[in-house]
């Protein structure tokens, strides 16, 4: 017990469940030369403030009424003409501009009309069908459903009907080529499921997370990995507390640390249950967690399991982080007003639907000025971004003390599974003691290991080569060409420069069996991603980018989304008819590629 209560002062109380946190803080008494103001003028101050802020520079004066209204004065020289703001484009602008009323209500009706068209055939089907009438029958006699009508009506009649574009198996390594097994289905389209030929299709993959390409046959990687399965098996057979920790797992948890610069790092498994078992652990009740509206289900998950309060902020969006810090400060709980033990913000690196980076920078800022917590997830960005690959905080120059909790996945650059958390050795520690991974999961494979530990002396150059860098120079050249080239042909296209993610904007729904199909007709293997994955209106092909592409491959890809994007007509950033074609020259001096055939 005092080992553990030494631990949480040890790290200045991220994993102190007393009430005294540093969140409090920030509303104590000036001091200093001037005039002092009580707790309660400086919150009033914060308020005002606040509302000035939100009224666009408007005061908002009191009414004395007591109901937290008041009425608006407008400022000196209000009629006088002020000088407009420069503001960021978000994309939040930019799909206002596509997605006009007209648009919007073309989407909607499309939905309704689909779960119209299923009610009644739901409805004739109960008629004349007897597995219906008995499964009706069997809901009168008292057994309840195992799915919910909702879930089963959609599953039935909206997602079986396209269900031929997901989960496509393949049966080869996930290099730059892929081969996809081939399926048909037969029979009712509601409830039967493709079934494989036999047959394979030879596709350029652009879906998978296979960043740095280490995930397929590596010269490097491979022959490692193959004498480790031979000498030490496929799996442990035990729990990391029971006996299934190798020498091997305690060689890759230090060598994760050195290369991420933190004093220790703990290895899950499973990357969804790093975050879905971790933050139970760090935050519960009289924790405030502050999360991005386009955070991970991983850490959704994580945060329902830790019963702690959460807000969400508005994706990237610094202002309303700040305004929510702000007021968690000033007004603490909602219902007993008292203090917040601790505030935890929770990020994404790289927010793998949207292609773009966290605005780390600020959010650092904000998390010191506010003295919160910062919990980043880098499961997208670790091994992808950076100079030497160590993530967005070496890409937007942050240093990496000023992160709380570094979280992140061997799923993506590494080639491997699982997912690591890292920091200072107490916060480890704690969390490697009370992580449920310890004691009820089975140690991660020796092979998948030793992936880990070759991947990251690749990308860290320790293996005695410059693979690791010319890697990465490889896959920002092939990021930013391919993006380019997308956006000048037209697509509404999401995401930073850098940023191997690539979302391509469908918006229609009805767009995405059509624009899988073709694909895999041309020979490209694609991910289409529609609701309950986004949103209704914000359907999108998300590509991956590797830098296992040649360049001369993703010329192909881009002539054939060409071809394919006017045949969907999802090119909704050509303004006036076929937009002016600016040429891209794209890096190492490739120019044609009409020569080019499917490997």
């Amino acid at each position: 017990m005092n080992s553990a209560v030494k631990r949480e002062r040890a790290h200045g109380g991220l994993l102190e469940s007393c009430p005294a946190g540093p969140a409090e803080a920030a509303v104590k008494r000036e001091e200093g030369s001037g005039a002092r103001r009580t707790e309660g003028e400086e919150a009033m101050s914060l308020h005002l403030k606040e509302r000035r802020d939100l009224g666009g520079g408007k005061n908002v004066v009191a009414n004395g009424k007591g109901n937290g209204r008041g009425r608006v004065e407008e400022p000196a020289g209000a009629g006088a003409k002020r000088k407009p703001r420069s503001r960021e484009r978000s994309n939040q602008d930019e799909f206002a501009e596509v997605l006009n009323p007209l648009r919007q209500s073309i989407i909607y009706l499309g939905w309704i009309l689909m779960m119209a068209i299923g009610h009644i055939r739901d409805f004739l089907d109960s008629v004349g069908d007897v597995v219906l009438r008995r499964r009706a029958e069997a809901l009168e006699g008292g057994a309840g459903a195992i799915v919910a009508d909702a879930q089963d009506f959609y599953s039935r009649r909206l997602y079986m009907r396209i269900v031929d574009i997901f989960n496509r198996p393949i049966s080869s390594a996930p290099g730059s080529w892929i081969d996809v097994m081939e399926r048909e289905r037969t029979g009712d389209p509601c409830r039967t499921h493709p079934t494989c030929t036999g047959r394979t299709i030879r596709c350029l993959n652009l879906g998978s997370y296979n960043y740095l390409g280490l995930g397929g046959n590596d010269p490097y990687c491979t022959p490692k990995v193959i004498r480790t399965l031979r000498e030490c098996g496929p799996s442990t057979c035990s729990a990391s507390a029971a006996g299934g920790t190798l020498d091997k797992h305690v060689a890759m948890e230090a060598t994760v640390a050195r290369f991420l610069g933190c004093e220790s790092a703990f290895v899950y498994g499973m990357g969804f249950a790093t975050n879905s078992n971790t933050i139970p652990l760090l935050a519960g009740k009289g924790t405030l967690i502050i999360s991005d509206e386009f955070n991970h289900k991983s850490i959704v998950d994580g945060v329902r399991l830790s019963g702690a309060s959460v807000k969400v902020f508005k994706h990237n969006n610094m202002a309303h982080l700040e305004w929510l810090l702000r007021h968690a400060i000033v007004e603490g709980h909602p219902r007993t007003h008292r203090p917040w033990r601790k505030i935890v913000i929770i990020v994404e690196g790289i927010y793998s639907m949207e292609g773009e980076m966290v605005k780390l920078r600020d959010i650092v800022r904000l998390k010191k000025k506010y003295k919160a917590y910062l919990y980043l997830d880098e499961a997208h960005s670790i091994g992808a971004l950076g100079r030497t690959g160590r993530g967005v905080c070496e890409q937007l120059g942050v240093a990496v003390s000023d992160i709380d909790i570094m979280m992140g996945t061997f799923t993506k650059s590494f080639g491997s599974c699982g997912g690591y958390i890292a920091g200072p050795k107490a916060l480890v520690e704690y969390v490697r003691h009370a992580s449920p991974a310890s004691y009820y999961a089975t140690a991660m494979s020796p092979s998948a290991v030793q992936q880990i530990i070759s991947s990251l002396q690749v990308i860290a150059g320790w293996d005695g080569s410059g693979r690791g860098e010319e890697k990465l120079v490889r896959l920002k050249e092939n990021s930013n060409y391919f993006r380019r080239a997308l956006k000048q042909r037209g697509f509404h296209v999401l995401g930073d420069e850098d940023s191997p993610v690539v979302p391509v904007m469908t918006y229609y729904a009805a767009k995405i069996p059509a624009l899988s199909r073709l694909c895999l007709e041309k020979n490209l293997a694609v991910v289409l991603v529609g609701f309950p994955a986004t949103a209704l209106v914000l359907s999108r092909m998300r590509i991956c980018i590797s830098a296992a592409h040649s360049l001369e491959e993703l010329r192909l890809a881009v002539e054939l989304l060409d071809k394919i994007g006017d045949k969907c007509m999802i090119k909704y950033s050509r303004k006036d008819g076929k937009q002016k074609r600016r040429k891209i020259t794209p890096p190492g001096g490739m120019t044609d590629i009409r020569g080019l055939k499917f490997g």
